[in-house]
């Protein structure tokens, strides 16, 4: 019952703080207005993500406080998840140039990782040997690449707030059917404060998420799948399938732009979720359709991963392939 009850304030506290954030945000000013890269119509508030960042700030440092985790797992997550959240927020109230904000991300990432005693295994169960500080530099690209590609994801009304909900209710879920875990509580309390966001930004959005959410979001969800604490019942493999939607997308469009010698670096619009918006001409059935293909596609070969992890490279395979077939048909990387 009090886990329930974490869940619900997690909630109520998110969806109160957005709307508190969305006339803080009018007040500044701090409006995404539509240009020929953006794909909505009308200025739009940005930054409501500091209500989920806030309120997963808050449910770890609860269930800190009732040693439900070690000092480790609750600085690497809190200290470099607010590196991530400050420099958003200052991103979402003016532009902050692209080397400082990655020379942030990178710091926080290296944080993390120090707290978390580096990567010693890429994949849960020993099927990669520790590879030292090379384990660890690849593990500072991933959380930099996850936290940058939530970024790059969040460009229609509703889509990073349902994907974060899908991953973290889907590990949660998975987790629960293979024993539990310390980390789901905290996996449904950051599903609750993006539900509560998503309260103000369902299709027709009232308030953007902004950088201080989809880097925080892409952060902590790298590290939650990095982190094997106390034996999750998940692996690498499942957390990649689980996310599936945005890592196809994200880089099926990155490799063709670069192939096609386009500035990679600069906004754009050709990321197969936003070619599908203009092409139906909606927000909400591109949203709706992520929601429908992480539930009933995605979750299950996760679940099917983390259970039989003998077979996790298959099923990520399988899972995988049909989305990247879909980017490509649509255009992803290629239409502007």
């Amino acid at each position: 019952m009090d886990n329930l009850k974490i869940v619900i304030a997690a909630f109520m506290g998110s969806a109160i703080l957005t709307g508190l954030l969305r006339s803080y945000a009018i007040s500044r000013a701090m409006l995404d207005v539509p240009n020929e890269r953006s794909s909505h119509t009308r200025p739009t508030p940005r930054g409501g993500g500091l209500a989920i960042v806030a309120t997963f700030i808050a449910v770890l440092s609860f269930m800190f406080t009732r040693d439900l985790f070690s000092p480790p797992f609750f600085l690497a997550m809190s200290v470099g998840g607010l590196f991530v959240a400050v420099i958003g927020f200052w991103d979402d109230h003016g532009h902050v140039p692209p080397c400082w904000r990655i020379l942030v991300h990178f710091a926080a990432a290296g944080w993390a990782l120090y707290c978390l005693g580096g990567v010693s295994s890429l994949l849960s169960g020993g099927a990669f040997a520790d590879i030292g500080w090379l384990g660890d530099a690849a593990g500072a690209v991933l959380i930099v690449w996850m936290l940058n590609l939530y970024n790059f994801m969040d460009g229609i009304d509703g889509i990073a707030a349902v994907e974060a909900i899908c991953v973290a209710g889907g590990a949660a879920a998975i987790m629960w059917l293979n024993g539990g875990n310390s980390q789901l509580l905290l996996l449904l309390g950051l599903a609750a404060g993006c539900l509560g966001f998503l309260v103000w930004n369902w299709p027709p959005a009232k308030i953007f998420m902004g950088d201080v959410g989809s880097g925080f979001l892409g952060f902590v969800l790298c590290l939650f799948a990095l982190s094997d604490y106390g034996g999750t019942g998940m692996n690498l493999w499942s957390w990649m399938i689980l996310s599936g939607i945005f890592v196809v997308d994200a880089t099926v469009t990155l490799v063709r732009r670069i192939c096609r010698g386009e500035r990679f670096y600069l906004a754009h619009r050709s990321h197969a979720y936003q070619i599908l918006s203009r092409r139906f001409n909606s927000h909400l059935k591109v949203t709706l359709g992520t929601l429908v293909i992480n539930i009933v596609w995605l979750l299950p070969f996760a679940f099917l991963a983390a259970t039989y992890s003998e077979y996790a490279i298959v099923f990520l395979v399988i899972s995988l392939l049909p989305i990247g077939w879909g980017a490509v048909r649509v255009g992803a990387g290629t239409a502007s």
